[in-house]
């Protein structure tokens, strides 16, 4: 008969209680039970045999005054002549550890010794702390199985789980072997470890096959089967396999709803989390707090924070995670208004906001770029009594990095170092960043040297080097990191692809793509779009779409990233209809509600005249950034609708967004387009006093340009005077613009001089300067600035219009070659002026500032560009489309008249760009109101 080794159980689990820890009643090999067996003295060949059973293992030496093998040896034959308690054979464990013979102890353990699951990690703890390989205890099951000893199902349970914890392939299929040789009934037990040992130490299809081959599964084995699936990402398997398992009538497991629901969250399965919503209901789990806080963050994963909420409403008892998870979900999709309700709701709970819950704000901040709130709220969560731990330190450094904060960065670096929060690897790496993108590269490379280095240290440091153009110290830094055994990962080579060819050397951009390849990587759409962004971003907007098309090539399709850099090519080439390509690939691809391509998509519709559109994308957004607010402010700002684009400002603070200082450069701008002055101070004068905004000297130039439009110039002269930052070229400019349109000679020249030392080379500067002496016929003067440019080399810039018809772009230059089309422009322009001075029409020949005589000067205005692209427009419109047109300089009044009346007289909308604004012309009215 074979030998049985013994083993009993102690205690029965609830149905509740997990079955890797809490062990039922056993089956035994045969149906026959465990009989005790004789004992006889132990040696390395021969098994210690069983004694009777202990509770647990509790190591207990009363042998700690032997020191050799062969006293314990005599002192364990004494035990078993004796038969002693358990006690002293627990206590012989030891012993043998102690002295290393770890093949003893284990045999003494597998024979010698009845257990539980509690003696047994105790044992495996104990005999690893003593240096003993767990593979010595699967040699000695081996050794005692192949002498016919048959074991257990609990045993069996055991050993398939040290074969997982040591990856010993083969001996757990042996184990599979012998028990199918045996005829063995599997209990549940063993199933559930087989179903493990394959999926760990073979793959989880292997896993799968043995759970479809099983014709009886109980509960536990079909939630098995599903957390395998799930744990190894096959999320489509584990919803198949919890489908069929409600046809089975088998009941899943609460933990096992847990990770159903947070892999639909996390593969955004809003379908399939619905359904295992259902089955929550039907089986009156809402009380289950950990499920419903799933749930909620399962729906608010998919946007769908009404149904979050309906889930939270509906809680009896929450706890503080409920909480946490219901404000963190509206502060992650920007509800921030929504967020802070809860969050005064909860400070009247019985449940006070913890640290997780500010942080929830803080991140739900910084992911929606609400920089400033985020700062905000750091105030206010330190005021109630919070001290900022990593996580809130990473959140506030995003801010820090896109707010350009260096000062305050420092700060918080300080903090970091007084609280010992600099060896968390998150925080780290976020300051290094942060230095790193504030241009601080000396002192990013002191915090690389002192921390604790990973890959994404490597890389932000490698990336900081190559997007300043250091790309010898880049490189230095990437052999430096091979050498350290770190190898360079898509990430390391993409930061030197937008490197170099945002430095404009695509060359060799595309020379480190190939060698991505060489290196066994495949170029990923990150590395094309680094190309596509860093071509854009450097002006080389024609290479930038033939990167495009050769990505496609090869068959790697574009992220939102992808298309916001696209958008800001064709805004580059003005080429509308290629812009709503794009913006029909972002539908296709569901990118249209990506923040960032959103934003791009507002900003390329207002800056290539089609504000309509940009309105339409503006309207679907469901969660507004406040990068999407300020570029449609700023879009009615160019098109001077003054009204919409302060009601959208009053809107958006209504809603909760923070305005930051391009919010406020838009309002400005409207105002100073629309000659507003008063409200332009009362904006100017709110940005310090009401939200601590410092003007920068983008706003001042607004101020200014208000001011001289306005007719004010002795009032802009004073405040450029008192301003506390030195004026540049953009101040000056502004200035002798409006200094321009009042025929003000006097500041002119002041402003040109200052212009001259700042711009030396600016031919526009020295063209207004002359107009200005033109218009008042001083034509000595004009000759003199003209020599001056001839003296110092400047060169003048040319003046071009053009207009897109169908994909082609034709260009009409004030001077060099003239359009294929010319006889037909002109024959068609002479028709069209005929026409408008019959409804009153007269050439303004002060716009032409050459001393020749008034017949000549009008003939000179029937050649400005914009003219002759607007003439071809109307000559080639098919149907109502309206004629768009771009302009590089200023449009003159003679046109800007002409336009108007065109539009009349033809019934056309004519939208053009000119170098500083749009117009648009309808029905006889342009939307500056001629202030321009």
């Amino acid at each position: 008969m074979d030998k049985l080794a013994p083993f009993q159980t102690y205690h029965n689990p609830s149905p509740n209680q997990n079955p890797l820890t809490h062990r039922p009643k056993q089956t035994s090999f045969n149906s026959l039970a465990s009989p005790s067996l004789a004992l006889a003295p132990i040696s390395p060949d021969t098994a210690p045999l069983s004694a009777s059973p202990l509770p647990q293992f509790q190591p207990l030496n009363p042998l700690k005054d032997v020191k050799t093998l062969e006293s314990v040896k005599i002192k364990h034959a004494q035990i078993l002549k004796t038969r002693n308690s358990d006690s002293k054979a627990e206590s012989l464990i030891t012993s043998y550890l102690e002295l290393g013979e770890f093949r003893t102890a284990a045999m003494v353990f597998f024979v010698g010794y009845a257990r539980n699951y509690v003696a047994w990690s105790s044992f495996l703890d104990e005999f690893q702390s003593f240096g003993g390989d767990p593979v010595e205890i699967l040699k000695v099951f081996q050794e005692l199985n192949c002498k016919g000893v048959v074991f257990d199902s609990e045993i069996v349970t055991i050993i398939l789980k040290i074969c997982i914890r040591v990856m010993d392939v083969w001996l757990g299929l042996e184990v599979h072997a012998s028990l199918v040789k045996r005829g063995f009934e599997l209990d549940v037990y063993v199933r559930s470890a087989l179903l493990n040992y394959y999926q760990k130490c073979w793959d989880v299809d292997t896993a799968n096959q043995l759970f479809d081959e099983m014709s009886v599964r109980n509960d536990l084995l079909w939630n098995e089967a599903i957390m395998i699936n799930l744990k190894n990402e096959r999320f489509g398997n584990a919803v198949k396999l919890f489908r069929e398992m409600q046809f089975s009538s088998a009941k899943a497991k609460d933990s096992t709803i847990l990770k159903m629901l947070q892999a639909c969250g996390k593969e955004g399965a809003l379908n399939e989390g619905k359904q295992i919503h259902g089955y929550v209901i039907r089986n009156s789990l809402e009380s289950n707090l950990y499920i419903c806080n799933s749930l909620i963050i399962m729906y608010s994963r998919d946007s769908k924070l009404r149904q979050a909420r309906i889930v939270f409403d509906s809680m009896k008892n929450c706890n503080v995670s409920s909480w946490n998870s219901i404000i963190s979900s509206y502060a992650a999709l920007g509800q921030l208004n929504d967020a802070w309700e809860l969050f005064h709701e909860m400070e009247l709970s019985s449940m006070k906001p913890d640290i997780i819950t500010w942080n929830s704000l803080l991140s739900g901040c910084a992911l929606n770029g609400l920089d400033r709130e985020v700062l905000v709220i750091l105030h206010k969560m330190q005021v109630a009594g919070f001290r900022p731990n990593s996580s809130s330190v990473t959140s506030v450094l995003q801010a820090v990095i896109e707010l350009k904060l260096l000062k305050f960065g420092k700060e918080i670096h300080g903090y970091v170092i007084r609280n010992g929060l600099n060896h968390d690897v998150y925080v780290e790496t976020s300051l290094l960043d942060m230095y790193v993108k504030n241009d601080c590269l000396p002192i990013s490379r002191r915090v690389f040297d002192s921390m604790k280095k990973n890959i994404v240290a490597w890389n932000s440091l490698i990336t900081g080097y190559a997007y300043k153009g250091l790309f010898h110290d880049a490189e230095r830094l990437l052999e430096k990191m091979e050498e350290e055994g770190i190898r360079a990962d898509i990430v390391t080579w993409n930061g030197l692809v937008y490197g170099y060819s945002m430095w404009g050397d695509n060359e060799e951009a595309m020379a480190i793509i190939n060698e991505i390849r060489n290196s066994g990587l495949t170029p990923n759409v990150v590395s094309w779009t680094a190309l596509i962004s860093g071509s854009s971003q450097n002006g080389k907007f024609k290479e930038s779409l033939e990167y495009f098309i050769q990505m496609q090539q090869q068959g790697i399709k574009p992220n939102s990233t992808t298309i916001t850099n696209l958008l800001r090519t064709c805004g580059g080439l003005s080429l509308l209809k290629t812009g709503k390509e794009i913006h029909c690939l972002s539908v296709k691809t569901e990118f249209v509600e990506d923040a960032y391509v959103a934003t791009a998509l507002i900003d390329i519709y207002s800056k290539l005249g089609d504000l309509r559109s940009g309105c339409e994308v503006f309207r679907k957004i469901k969660n507004k950034t406040l990068a999407c607010w300020n570029c449609m402010i700023m879009g009615f700002a160019i098109y001077g609708l003054r009204t919409e684009a302060i009601s959208l400002y009053d809107k958006m603070r209504q809603v909760g967004i923070m305005p930051d200082s391009i919010t406020f450069t838009a309002l400005l701008s409207a105002c100073k387009n629309s000659g507003l002055v008063t409200q332009g101070w009362n904006y100017f004068d709110s940005m310090k006093k009401d939200y601590s905004i410092e003007p920068t000297i983008e706003h001042y130039s607004c101020m200014v340009d208000l001011l001289g439009r306005a007719g004010y110039l002795d009032e802009a002269w004073d405040f450029i005077q008192t301003m506390p930052v030195k004026p540049d070229a953009t101040i000056w400019g502004a200035f002798l613009g409006s200094c321009r349109i009042y025929t003000n000679l006097e500041y002119a020249e002041t402003a040109a001089e200052e212009l001259f030392k700042l711009e030396p080379y600016n031919s526009a500067n020295y063209h207004l300067m002359m107009n200005l002496y033109a218009m008042s016929n001083r034509w000595d003067d004009v000759k003199r600035v003209r020599d001056l440019m001839d003296n110092k080399g400047v060169k003048s810039r040319e003046v071009w219009s053009y207009i897109q018809i169908d994909r082609e772009v034709h260009r009409f230059f004030a001077w060099g070659k003239p359009h294929q089309d010319e006889g037909e422009i002109y024959f068609e322009l002479y028709r069209l002026v005929a026409e408008l001075k019959k409804v009153g029409y007269v050439p303004d020949i002060n716009c032409v500032l050459l001393d020749i005589e008034e017949e000549e000067k009008e003939k000179v205005l029937l050649s400005h560009t914009e003219k002759l692209a607007i003439t071809y427009g109307l000559i080639k419109r098919e149907g109502g489309a309206p004629i768009r047109v771009i302009k590089n300089s200023r449009i003159c009044s003679d046109c800007h008249t002409a336009a108007k009346l065109i539009s009349l007289v033809r019934s056309v909308e004519i939208i053009l760009k000119d170098g500083v604004r749009f117009h648009y012309f309808r029905s006889g009215e342009c939307s500056c109101n001629d202030f321009w």
